[in-house]
């Protein structure tokens, strides 16, 4: 028998499961601006994932006696929102394509990058095609790893891989052109 995760919001989850409203709402605020954060680096549109993200805390806390606390509340959070972030992604009919074509090694980084600023990569994720994108947070900021990308995304892991690797080419040319305006 797999032992609970020991959740530093035990308490409050036991008081939503009794539809304990203040419970919901003290929950919400505490996990309201990574779960936005999570859907809007996957989505790139903060209409989308604003709607998204209510749309998860709701199916969350109608389904938290689904919850069985084998991880943390966050985490069974942000897969919640990763799905219905997904799911939106599927209405706007972002296709993630099989790609065979041989992509460079991806330890060849550019030396001549230099100093970037955190804003500035946000803002070069945000301008990365969707597929590319979607796969790139998966992978670099959400953590999942190749196979686990695959599955929710019904691609193969060859392309999983690829995707994730025109994404970071696409990144250093996106930050590389941003570079070379500032200092002209």
């Amino acid at each position: 028998m797999e032992t609970p995760y020991p959740n530093i919001h035990h308490d409050a989850i036991e008081r939503c499961r009794k539809g304990d409203r203040k419970a919901q709402s003290d929950l919400y605020k505490l996990y309201y601006k990574p779960m936005y954060n999570v859907s809007l680096r996957i989505l790139s549109h903060e209409v989308e994932a604003e709607d998204v993200m209510q749309e998860a805390f709701l199916k969350a806390f109608t389904k938290i006696d689904t919850y069985e606390g084998k991880v943390s509340f966050g985490a069974w959070l942000k897969k919640i929102v990763i799905n219905h972030s997904l799911d939106q992604l599927k209405k706007r009919k972002v296709k993630f394509e099989e790609l065979n074509e041989k992509i460079p090694d991806e330890e060849s980084a550019d030396p001549n990058l230099g100093e970037i600023q955190m804003e500035q990569v946000k803002k070069a994720i945000r301008q990365l095609p969707d597929g590319y994108r979607v796969v790139l947070s998966l992978h670099l900021l959400e953590g999942y790893d190749h196979e686990e990308i695959s599955q929710i995304l019904g691609i193969s892991n060859v392309a999983s891989r690829t995707q994730y690797l025109r994404a970071k080419l696409k990144l250093r040319q996106l930050l590389h052109q941003e570079e070379l305006f500032e200092y002209n």
